[in-house]
């Protein structure tokens, strides 16, 4: 099964990114997030959405 929604670490680690920057992306609505208990989580689809963009 896919996962639905990553940590911000999990998410740097995949974009290459720094943390900071991911939370730039965060702050300017490029990603999606979900806030799941205490955890703020990515969607796996504004992933995606943001990668397809760049092309």
């Amino acid at each position: 099964m896919e996962k639905l929604l990553v940590s911000i670490t999990d998410a740097a680690k995949a974009l290459s990114l720094g943390r900071t920057s991911i939370y730039e992306l965060m702050r300017s609505g490029a990603l999606e997030t979900r806030k799941m208990g205490r955890r703020r989580l990515i969607t796996a689809v504004s992933l995606r959405r943001l990668v397809e963009a760049q092309d």
